[in-house]
């Protein structure tokens, strides 16, 4: 996959990690990004941004509808970066109710396959192109007091391995970003230092032209990794004390 000349889709392009994607995939060439959100009006600066290369749309990954609407708009696509995402933040057992679990699976999980679902063959017609999975570190292991979040980045890293296999025949490279550190509205309340969402989207864009199928893309996700593939149960208990 190359980003320049590349025709690509962002999903919750509004603010943080989307943004981000947005500005890297102009900086490196991008001939056209469509940048979506649930409210267009939220994208003005990022169409003001791309001098006529940003193309606003109106999306949620959770509306059957708004998903065909936009890929019957989008048919000259190359690259889909599948980067919307919520998060409750809560436990298995001290939420209040469930709603925001079932939240994060809609559109962690189910909202991500249906960009898949609908873009794939477009992708294919056009030459196989490349799906870019944006993650978190909460496909890992299930970190304490966020375990529904991370339940529903676990079904997505898992939907990741399957649509990879079945895609390969079709040419469609997908690769998973396992992202941690990386200044967001999502983060604004972690402490510790960051890289920014231009310097992830860099990152990340840059793996996916060396081919790589899951990346790891600032140092607190490579840190955790390092120390989750030593000793995986040793690292299970050791969250269990924080």
């Amino acid at each position: 996959m190359e980003i320049r000349n590349s025709v690509a889709l962002v999903t919750g392009a509004n603010r943080g990690i989307g943004a981000g994607f947005v500005s890297a995939l102009l900086e490196r060439g991008a001939t056209r990004v469509y940048a979506t959100a649930r409210d267009p009006a939220t994208l003005a600066a990022a169409v003001a941004s791309g001098e006529g290369r940003v193309v606003a749309l109106e999306l949620d990954v959770t509306d059957p509808a708004e998903v065909v609407a936009a890929a019957a708009r989008c048919g000259d696509l190359t690259l889909l970066v599948n980067n919307g995402g919520t998060a409750a933040m809560t436990g298995f057992i001290g939420a209040a109710s469930l709603e925001g679990a079932r939240q994060e699976m809609e559109v962690n999980f189910w909202g991500q396959l249906a960009m898949v679902r609908a873009f794939a063959p477009m992708l294919a017609a056009n030459g196989g192109g490349a799906i870019l999975q944006v993650l978190s570190i909460g496909a890992m292991t299930v970190f304490p007091g966020v375990g529904t979040y991370c339940a529903s980045k676990f079904a997505a890293h898992a939907m990741c391995k399957g649509i990879r296999a079945e895609l390969a025949p079709r040419r469609t490279q997908v690769m998973s970003v396992f992202s941690g550190a990386i200044e967001s509205d999502m983060s604004a309340k972690t402490p510790g230092p960051k890289i920014s969402a231009l310097t992830h989207a860099h990152n990340c864009l840059g793996a996916l032209e060396d081919g790589q199928e899951e990346f790891y893309p600032d140092f607190k996700s490579q840190r955790l990794r390092e120390a989750y593939r030593r000793d995986p149960e040793a690292f299970d208990r050791a969250l269990r004390l924080k």
